[in-house]
């Protein structure tokens, strides 16, 4: 039987190296702070509790959990690793079962290698806990894992306190544990700080268990699975990792990226089969491409659904709440927000909709504009369906235009247009026969008078 399963995450330290006001566990990963993608992975494996353990800017971290129902624990003074999940006690009072150990500022580990951990965790030799192995090019400081073949724990050292021979071993401990809770907090009781930085350090748990006669294990996983982040150059490292295996999942799905490593995605963008992205291509977050599309260069969408066949950009700009139907249309410096563009219409050339609903078929030209916004509160524009709108027209709405309309080229467009009128509203133009060639010498005589 499957034995319940909690999470406790580390997020107490504010992260100096970062110079930011905010939480460095709040920094954002494809769109999502770090700390939100780790309890996303948690959330999958359906845990009976979550424990985020708060220090530093605790208001931040609380505030930002607090919708998802993830408890928190504040660890007043940071005294190490052990002592952060010693404050998760309470909140696991009562709870009897796997307990998995995590940190906020390792924000990639995967459900599978949490559930692997797990599984080996209720393994016929039953561990004692269960420790993430990983090898990293460079070993640098981390802590060793001195372990024999089967993968059981010999001896665990901080790099600080490791000799020489154990430095040479390249298996690090990333930090990440799973434990029984009815052996978790009783090991962590004994835990002392007799160590060169005077703390208490979660892996002692392992030597504990040790001395009662009791073994660990140890399962490894990729160095990019473990990474952390401790500084801006660490963050924007991890945030090309993950662009990395989202372009080639996306690939794998079967859109083409023209230029793979100039498309940056969301944590939740959505690309259908047989889509086409060109290079230099933005998706924010709430991005929905259905199949076929195209996504043309140096286009930026957040908060939009493009439609099977439709045609974005270049150089787009879709906000949140802008849907193209089917086959439609926005093309270069076309841009978007709370704007619909049904079916086969299109608007291809420096255009702004706002708070629009475009019918299908309907032709927006260029330099068109729905003056959405008076200053106070935003207006909708209702263009119907085959409706043909002339360059450089301003719709000030509220207005609706009728179905199969035609709007003239320049027209400021106030009132309502009935379906299959045309609507022209620009001030009459004059003649004035020779007056261009009478300018023009006036003021070559006054320029030379000067």
């Amino acid at each position: 039987m499957t034995e319940p399963v909690a999470a406790i995450i580390l997020a107490a330290g504010k992260g100096t190296r970062m110079k930011s006001d905010l939480h460095k566990v709040l920094h954002p990963i494809a769109g999502r702070p770090m700390l939100l993608h780790l309890i996303a992975a948690v959330d999958t494996l359906a845990p009976a509790r979550t424990v985020v353990v708060t220090g530093a800017a605790s208001a931040q971290v609380e505030a930002a959990v607090a919708p998802l129902g993830v408890a928190t624990a504040l660890q007043a003074e940071q005294l190490g690793t052990g002592h952060a999940v010693q404050q998760a006690q309470n909140a696991l009072a009562g709870f009897d079962g796997d307990v998995l150990i995590l940190y906020g500022d390792v924000p990639l580990v995967s459900p599978e290698t949490m559930r692997a951990m797990l599984d080996r965790l209720q393994s016929d030799d039953a561990p004692a806990t269960v420790v993430l192995g990983f090898r990293p090019a460079d070993p640098g400081a981390y802590g060793r894992v001195i372990a024999d073949r089967d993968g059981r724990i010999v001896k665990m050292v901080e790099f600080k306190d490791a000799s020489p021979e154990e430095r040479a071993e390249t298996l690090c401990n990333s930090g990440l544990m799973a434990v029984r809770a009815r052996d978790l907090f009783a090991l962590l009781a004994r835990v002392g700080n007799e160590n060169a930085a005077g703390e208490y350090y979660l892996p002692d748990i392992v030597m504990l268990a040790a001395a009662d006669g009791r073994a660990s294990a140890v399962i490894e996983t990729d160095a990019h699975e473990v990474a952390g982040v401790n500084s801006r150059a660490e963050l924007a490292a991890v945030e090309h990792a993950w662009q990395q295996r989202r372009r080639a999942a996306a690939m794998a799905d079967g859109a083409t990226l023209i230029a793979p490593e100039t498309v940056w995605f969301a944590y939740d963008t959505a690309i259908g089969r047989d889509v086409t992205i060109e290079p230099n291509v933005v998706f924010g977050r709430g991005v929905s491409v259905a199949g076929k599309a195209v996504i043309h260069a140096f286009s930026h969408l957040e908060g939009a659904t493009v439609g099977e066949g439709a045609s974005v950009g270049p150089y787009a700009r879709l906000r949140p709440g802008a849907v193209l139907g089917k086959g439609a249309r926005a093309g270069n410096f076309v841009e978007m927000k709370q704007a619909v563009l049904g079916a086969g219409a299109k608007a291809n050339h420096l255009t702004y909709l706002g708070d629009a609903e475009v019918g299908a078929g309907a032709n927006i030209g260029a330099g068109t504009i729905t003056c959405n916004y008076d200053g106070f509160f935003k207006y909708r524009t209702k263009i119907g369906d085959g409706a043909f709108i002339g360059s450089n027209s301003a719709l000030v709405a509220p207005v609706a235009i009728g179905a199969g309309a035609i709007v003239g080229a320049g027209s400021v467009v106030t009132r309502d247009v009935e379906a299959e009128a045309l609507a022209v509203a620009r001030g009459e133009q004059q003649q004035k026969s020779g007056w261009a060639g009478r300018f023009r010498e006036r003021m070559k005589a006054r320029k030379a008078a000067k």
